[in-house]
């Protein structure tokens, strides 16, 4: 069981790992090199608003005969392309979904499970992290067309990634034993380097291309918030950026914090910072607790649209009784305005298209949502 004080600083990374990678602590596999794929993708990046494309989208979507069946949907790679994986027997398939036909391609195919695919930021590069044995791990880094660029076994009970936003060549890997110690690497897969980084914490947010930032949760007395560090990968000297958080995210231009509302215990306070520090925007939600911290719903940021989307709790208290659901909100961080898209909805993960009209959402990624429109479909047939 994981030691709730000194990990409480999981972020929704951490989350994500625990609640859709049901399979993650599997550890990890040898998967057998793939051929170069010899066709390249077609990227279909749509010409029109993606909102006036839902009533043409091909779904439920058909996994191709003998292909086995569906595990999970990765992520976007344009408005009207997803990835998504399927397990036979023991092997798994990484295929690309077109919206607009229908047509799945065949991107990558291992000879054991996949347990995580990990999409780059700019969606160039593909981060498949395969698992047949519970203490070995192998992460495999294709480009979009499926070729391979990185293959590396890591002996582990469990792995953690974070892309390099500003220098895709780099991931953060964290390694964990079965107690839960950990080790972090630097992974670059331009010269396959890796390189051991002297961390406090496991979970570290890219802030620039050469600095981190990480909460730093006090391991020997339990503790509720936790200041928020940042450090450059090349020095020893840190900086507290702000004291009392309880989770943060690091976009390329903003900088969110989640804190409790000072004097408002019962409710948390989201705030939106530029690199400078300044204060753009915050706003206030009810807030639930768990035994020893605070239940933080998943959430998501469009870069292109400057638009926040958050899984809303209805009224505070303790999450372990809670049953009222919870409001998918959408915050303008340039007009400063909320808008409701829809209710009574469980706390489950959140993926905005490249564009910000529509959104994954799901354990499973398994429905889509035209947050224009404010409808939901399903992307597998049950």
């Amino acid at each position: 069981m994981i030691n709730r004080n000194k990990f409480k600083q999981a972020n929704s990374a951490f989350i994500l790992l625990l609640f859709i990678l049901s399979s993650l602590f599997l550890g990890g596999c040898a998967a057998k090199e793939q051929p170069k794929q010899k066709n390249p993708i077609k990227n279909d990046k749509a010409k029109v608003p993606t909102a006036s494309l839902t009533n043409e989208w091909k779904l439920p979507i058909s996994i191709p005969a003998g292909q086995g069946e569906f595990y999970k949907v990765a992520g976007w790679y344009t408005d009207q392309q997803i990835f998504y994986v399927t397990n036979l027997n023991q092997s798994s398939n990484l295929f690309l979904y077109n919206l607009l036909t229908g047509k799945s391609k065949l991107i990558y195919k291992t000879e054991n499970p996949i347990v995580n695919v990990q999409i780059s930021p700019s969606k160039k590069y593909l981060l498949i992290h395969s698992s047949p044995t519970t203490y070995q791990g192998v992460v495999t880094i294709i480009d979009s067309n499926g070729n391979e660029r990185l293959k590396k076994t890591f002996p582990s009970y469990d792995l953690g990634f974070e892309w390099n936003r500003y220098n895709e060549t780099q991931v953060i890997v964290t390694k964990f034993a079965e107690d839960w110690s950990f080790q972090i690497y630097l992974l670059d897969f331009t010269n396959a380097t890796t390189t051991e980084l002297n961390l406090p914490q496991p979970f570290i947010k890219w802030v620039e291309k050469d600095e981190v930032a990480y909460l730093d949760w006090d391991q020997s007395s339990p503790s509720l918030v936790a200041p928020l560090i940042m450090k450059k990968l090349d020095s020893e000297v840190d900086k507290t950026v702000f004291s009392k958080i309880i989770q943060f995210e690091a976009y390329r231009k903003i900088l969110m914090t989640v804190a409790v509302k000072e004097g408002e215990p019962s409710m948390a306070e989201y705030s939106f910072f530029n690199k400078e520090q300044k204060k753009l925007l915050s706003f206030s939600v009810p807030q639930l607790s768990k035994f020893s911290d605070w239940l933080v719903p998943f959430y998501d940021y469009s870069e292109r649209k400057k638009q926040f989307i958050t899984l809303r709790p209805l009224t505070s208290g303790e999450a372990d009784t809670y049953t009222e659901g919870f409001q998918l909100i959408r915050f303008d961080l340039k007009k400063g305005s909320s808008e409701l898209i829809l209710g009574g909805l469980d706390n489950v993960p959140i993926s905005i298209s490249p564009s910000g009209d529509t959104a994954l959402i799901g354990n499973s990624y398994e429905k889509l949502i035209d947050l224009n429109k404010k409808k939901s479909f399903d992307l597998i047939k049950e």
